[in-house]
């Protein structure tokens, strides 16, 4: 099966690797020729263009950055008589992705909106969970491929942009959880108690969450800062699932607070740095540090 990527990012390049198998020939393209070497090295063809891939496959899979890139992508394999579904991994809201639906379905191209959860190791492990919508017959025709791409695969609707929506409102709850569990550890370790103690109680009790029982413990406690997501894409996440909440009339008074934490972050140069990073803001301000002793 030809079967085509576009995008080997940090996230994308974990995903396209799930599909490669003997019975695929993938076709792969990002401006990074070092995120594409090891693809070629393993047998994937290396295609000048997003356009050149949808030239070679019927299929193609794409995971970009941000909303922008993903609808200049699209516009680029819009022309490709070759390409019949598109499955946009990205996450860049419903608004987006309802306007690269209509852009396709002008050429006769599906549109499948799939956004994924889990981050680059979930996605190297199989263990993702895969969110899709769009149309039955093009969901049947993809489901096998997502199928090895993650562990949970859950289809929405036939809406494009419906996965978005249930994507984002996974992610306001995850950077909840961090900003909320990262204040409170912070609080605690201030008055004296042990990190890694704290988070051993809160794992057995009310307070467990996403950030207690697996980025804490990877990648707050050690002090490596190393989970593995962008603490920017964070931002934009949050900014998106705001901007659904306005549109669709939805006070959101708690993650309205939540994001101005996260997009001061940002601000403090840690854009670019591990999401886990965030609990610095607030361990400088208290003068003290969440690690194990």
């Amino acid at each position: 099966m030809e079967l085509g990527f576009l995008g080997l990012g940090q996230m994308g390049a974990a995903i396209a690797e799930r599909l490669e198998a003997p019975d695929v020939r993938l076709h792969v393209y990002d401006p990074n020729p070092v995120a594409v070497a090891p693809f070629v090295l393993r047998g994937a063809v290396d295609e000048a263009s997003a356009a050149a891939v949808a030239a070679a496959a019927p299929i193609v899979f794409a995971c970009l950055p941000n909303g922008t890139a993903s609808e200049l992508v699209a516009a680029q394999v819009a022309g490709s008589p070759t390409l019949r579904i598109y499955v946009e991994m990205s996450t860049i809201g419903s608004p987006t992705m309802a306007r690269i639906a209509q852009m396709l379905a002008k050429r006769g191209i599906t549109l499948v909106d799939c956004p994924i959860s889990g981050g680059p190791k979930g996605a190297r492990a199989g263990t993702l969970s895969v969110i899709a919508a769009g149309p039955v017959a093009a969901r049947d025709e993809v489901r096998p491929w997502l199928q090895r791409i993650g562990r949970n695969l859950f289809e929405v609707g036939e809406q494009q942009g419906q996965a978005q929506l249930m994507k984002l409102v996974n992610n306001l709850i995850n950077a909840a959880n961090m900003a909320t569990a990262f204040e409170a550890l912070v609080l605690g370790a201030k008055g004296g108690l042990d990190p890694t103690q704290m988070v051993d109680v809160i794992n057995v009790s009310t307070g467990r969450n996403s950030a207690t029982l697996d980025k804490v413990p990877k990648a707050v406690l050690p002090g490596t800062f190393d989970y593995g997501a962008k603490l920017s894409t964070m931002v934009k996440d949050v900014v998106l699932g705001l901007k659904e909440a306005e549109a669709l009339g939805v006070p959101m008074w708690v993650h309205e607070t939540v994001g101005q934490l996260w997009r001061f972050g940002a601000t403090q140069g840690l854009g670019d740095a591990d999401l886990t990073s965030l609990i610095q803001v607030l361990e400088d301000w208290a003068g003290v540090e969440v690690r194990s002793r």
